[in-house]
């Protein structure tokens, strides 16, 4: 009778699967064979297979022609879900060391005309033409490509070969270490379903001076163009902690959260953001904090966030790859993602400084209190500003506390309206700009010179469409300013090529609350948000976190950082702080970071 023996069974020490590398035998053969990735439903039967045309092993007819066969292999299915692995780089491909990229390969034989051209007149050359109908329309013959569901002229079906586009990898705003715990994470969708009705704030003070806002540029059209001036004049946005005057509100326990309009209006549409961004909360008793960080996200203005194709950054090399070249240093594009949101940012500004009458009658108005960030001295004149110190009540029940302390801002007021300094005629001035209608990321906005005379809602609606985020937040803190007008310019470049030079081409005027309704801001859902963020901050200990917006996913996290004494920084490029890391901000303008 046989017998049968076991064969040797190695264990792994390693305490892992799979067999050991400290066990494999001598003579083993495949040692040093490269693993590539394969999934259980590639079809390892066939070796080549001489009739698959398409390349898809998939069968074809026997007895068919090598044309019919794909074109009958094309109708009437789509192609499905890429094998496991298909994406990713073979462990076996070769790549050359020498650069190749200067050789090219030209093609100097001339091409032979087609007869019957797209725009000819009469019927299509045949079944499953190219060519337009009589009278020059989009309509081919049945089954071409301009004809049928998701041809090129409809723009295609939605998630059509979605795993072929590049997806576009944000960074985040702050670089997360990895010894930071997250303590929260909210999803996009569920804020979209918070609602909390608010009434009506209490104004606490009010600081500034305003001037009378010109009404000649209400006037201005595409043919009585007006350059945008530069004008040098004193801002001031300081972050909530060194606002001297939340510091003596927190001082009397006026409230229980403090921030500023800015911050506030990009929590209250949080979930129409796209870009990352991020907000230090400060914890101290029963209080909450809210700050941001100098040179961060919120002292910029963004351009086409919403837009299907946003301009975005040149990319960067990966050091971790040994195969990727260093990319030779190049003059940034005036088009790119950074360049376009520093030029929108000097043009808000300077548009803000150049529609307001500096100079009597109308006469300036001074709020109750002067700005309490001039200095005794600065030189520089101050521009048209006026701060409002209001308190919003957030409790959902009559017995509960929830207040909230916010600084807004206004920008002028609108002469005949009545007292400024009374909360009336008070007017928020606000730009868009068009950089080049032909270049990537325009959002497929219109020439403004040809139609916005003509076609100032069509315009409009391009720019809801592709600045939905900065409309919003413009409008949330018009709405919490009190603000009873909402002037937005429409600024364009002198040359598509020049980012230096800029004219105003119009100016349209809208009511914050009705404009928020074309928008369709929900100013409930706003504060809802609000309060669930409060919530979920005043269960956590005292400290300082980090309230991080996810570049590539729809969620917001709470990081916590190290809680120590640190001093101001040694310069504006470096931070020196006993006892913590700072590598994670070196570089970044702030002494409000954590």
């Amino acid at each position: 009778m046989a017998s049968f023996s076991l064969p040797q069974i190695n264990d792994n020490p390693e305490g892992g699967w799979g067999p050991s590398t400290s066990n494999l035998p001598a003579a083993f053969k495949f040692k040093d064979i490269p693993y590539a990735p394969y999934s259980k439903s590639d079809k390892l039967g066939r070796f080549a297979d001489w009739n698959d045309l398409a390349g898809d092993n998939r069968p074809t007819n026997i007895g068919l022609s090598a044309q019919a066969n794909a074109r009958g292999g094309q109708r009437g299915r789509r192609d499905g879900q890429p094998a496991f692995g298909s994406g990713t780089a073979s462990a076996f491909a070769y790549f050359h060391a020498e650069d190749e990229s200067s050789f090219s390969l030209v093609d100097s034989k001339a091409g032979t005309a087609r007869r019957g051209g797209p725009m000819t007149r009469g019927r299509s050359t045949g079944r499953g033409g190219g060519t337009y109908g009589r009278g020059g329309g989009q309509r081919g013959g049945r089954g071409g490509f301009n004809s049928g569901r998701g041809g090129g002229q409809r723009g295609g079906r939605r998630g059509w070969r979605d795993w072929e586009k590049n997806s576009r990898t944000r960074e985040s705003s702050v670089a997360i270490s990895p010894d930071w715990a997250m303590l929260e994470e909210v999803e996009f969708h569920r804020l979209s379903k918070l609602r909390l009705e608010v009434d009506e704030p209490e104004d606490l003070d009010t600081y500034g001076r305003v001037y009378p806002y010109d009404k000649t540029y209400d006037r201005i059209t595409t043919k009585t163009e007006k350059p945008l001036q530069l004008l040098d004049r004193i801002k001031y946005n300081p972050t909530t902690s060194d606002d001297p005057v939340i510091q003596e509100l927190a001082a009397s326990d006026t409230a229980t959260i403090y921030t500023t309009d800015v911050i506030l209006s990009v929590l209250m549409c949080a979930p129409r953001s796209v870009y990352p961004w991020d907000i230090v909360v400060v914890r101290e008793g029963n209080k909450l904090f809210f700050d941001k960080r100098d040179g961060g996200p919120f002292d910029t203005v963004t351009v086409n966030e919403n837009a299907a194709d946003p301009p975005q950054d040149p990319t960067t090399t990966n050091s971790n790859n040994p195969n990727e070249k260093i990319a030779v240093p190049e003059t940034p594009s005036i088009n790119s993602a950074t360049s376009l949101s520093l030029e929108a940012t000097y043009i808000n500004q300077n548009f803000m400084f150049q529609t307001v009458i500096e100079k009597p009658p109308p006469p300036a108005v001074d709020f109750s209190k002067p700005n309490p960030f001039y200095g005794p001295d600065e030189t520089e004149p101050l521009a048209s500003c006026g701060y409002r110190y209001r308190v919003f009540d957030l409790g959902i029940t009559e017995d509960e506390d929830v207040r909230l302390c916010v600084r807004t801002e206004v920008d002028a007021y609108f002469p005949g309206q009545g007292n400024p300094a009374d909360g009336k005629g008070l007017v928020t001035v606000r730009a868009l700009n068009e950089f080049d209608p032909r270049a990537q990321g325009a959002g497929g906005a219109p020439d403004w010179r040809t139609k916005l005379d003509s076609q100032r809602g069509a315009v409009m609606a391009t720019e809801m469409k592709n600045n939905s985020c900065k409309l919003a937040k413009w409008t949330v803190q018009s709405v919490i300013a009190g603000a009873d007008l909402l002037k937005i310019g429409f600024i364009s470049r002198v040359n598509p090529r020049d980012n230096t030079r800029h004219v105003i081409l119009s100016t349209t005027s809208t009511r914050p609350a009705d404009f928020a309704a074309q928008l369709n801001v929900s100013l409930a859902n706003g504060w809802g948000i609000v309060r669930t963020i409060a919530d979920m901050c005043m269960k956590q200990p005292e400290g300082k976190y980090v309230l991080v917006k996810d570049p590539n996913k729809v969620r917001e996290s709470f990081v916590p950082s190290r809680a120590c004494a640190c001093r101001k920084p040694a310069s504006l490029a470096e931070f020196v702080c006993s006892g913590c890391d700072w590598s994670a901000i070196k570089g970044r303008r702030s002494t409000h970071v954590i």
